[in-house]
């Protein structure tokens, strides 16, 4: 049997220790489902302004937003005890999804993300960021913790498998974010730091190996992080322009809809990965702060959540969905204000997309599902 770690947090089972009511009873956490409709509220008055007003655009929306909420309720049901069992289906499904997207999937945009099924275009690679984290917290939790290096070698290459797969898209940043999905499994297994301190060594001394097998783009890329004037009119552009929006927007804004920025097309893919610098021009530096507040409140009471799960598979399961969802927030606001490279994230339920909501939203329900089954069981 594995040795069960209990983390602790002051106050968190007085604060999840609720009078079992209609939410609980469907498996929904009234705090996490109102933080999150916030969000997704605000994120629809941002891409209404972020799309040019395009009502078109903003109802697609809406009806992915529906769908996500759907899923998260369906996947609410499941008790964590059956996610643990079906987890290597899920993992083995995914896997294969990523192996067609090489043979057959859709070129766009210089790449091979997507597959169409039944009229529906997806990325399994966002799939996957809850597919990995659920197969190896699903491993390690039937396993001794911390890991063995027997064990600690069979997750590595659970994690690899599509880790690189993702790479060969080429989709480097996805890659990345599915590796952290991954890794913060593995740390919370009780990885020790020393394990820790040398993988880290190891990457860092595997970085100019790395450059040369990068491709171009994402090479111009670093360039342009490094210098995003040393091509001011191509590669630099897109961070020039969204470095002079939110600049721009001061302490209050320009106001909602009169970001000139967006409105007159000098910033580019305003409705995806660049939105939140549209929220800073109109808004300024409060309406971009009321929007971290809200990331804030899903992000701890998503810790709250998975510090109070019982059971080894549900704390690492939980754990790997709040970060994966704190590294979207973090990458794509670092990408937009300049601070990291740009990489192609969205910003969690704002940006126009459908998969990656999905898969966000499917994550909450597997917070949900512990969080509530945990309720119930100890009443």
């Amino acid at each position: 049997m594995p040795r069960d770690f209990q983390w602790k947090l002051p106050g968190a089972h007085l604060h999840l220790k609720k009078k079992e009511g209609l939410l609980t009873r469907i498996h929904l956490d009234g705090w996490l489902l109102v933080a999150l409709l916030g969000l997704m509220g605000c994120g629809l008055l941002i891409l209404y302004s972020a799309s040019g007003s395009s009502m078109q655009v903003t109802l697609a929306q809406i009806y992915r937003f529906g769908l996500a909420l759907v899923v998260m309720l369906v996947v609410a049901q499941v008790p964590p005890r059956y996610m643990r069992r079906w987890a290597i289906w899920v993992y083995l499904a995914t896997l294969l999804a990523l192996v067609a997207v090489l043979i057959i999937g859709i070129d766009a945009k210089g790449a091979q993300r997507w597959l169409v099924m039944a009229g529906f275009r997806f990325q399994p690679s966002e799939m996957m960021k809850l597919a990995l984290p659920l197969m190896l917290a699903a491993y390690l939790s039937q396993r001794h913790l911390p890991p063995s290096w027997k064990h600690l070698g069979a997750a590595a290459c659970i994690l690899a498998l599509p880790v690189l797969l993702i790479a060969r898209q080429p989709d480097l940043g996805t890659s990345l974010l599915v590796a952290a999905a991954g890794l913060v499994v593995l740390f919370m297994a009780g990885l020790s730091w020393r394990i820790i301190f040398s993988f880290m060594v190891l990457a860092l001394s595997a970085l100019p190996a790395l450059w040369w097998v990068m491709h171009d783009y994402q090479r111009n890329r670093v360039l342009t992080f490094l210098n995003p004037e040393r091509d001011p009119l191509g590669t630099g552009w897109n961070i020039i322009q969204s470095t002079t929006a939110i600049g721009s927007g001061g302490l209050q804004g320009k106001g909602w809809l009169e970001g000139t920025q967006s409105r007159l097309e000098f910033l580019p893919e305003r409705h995806t990965d660049f939105i939140i610098a549209v929220l800073a021009e109109e808004t300024g530096l409060i309406g971009v702060t009321l929007l971290l507040a809200l990331y804030l409140v899903i992000i701890w009471r998503g810790l709250l959540i998975a510090m109070s799960a019982v059971g080894t598979f549900s704390r690492l399961l939980a754990s790997a969905v709040v970060f994966t969802f704190f590294v979207y927030v973090f990458v794509n606001i670092g990408m937009v204000s300049g601070l990291l490279p740009v990489v192609g994230v969205p910003l969690p339920l704002v940006s126009f997309g459908g998969t990656s909501s999905l898969t966000l939203m499917a994550g909450f329900g597997v917070l949900m599902s512990i969080h509530t089954h945990n309720s119930l069981l100890n009443k």
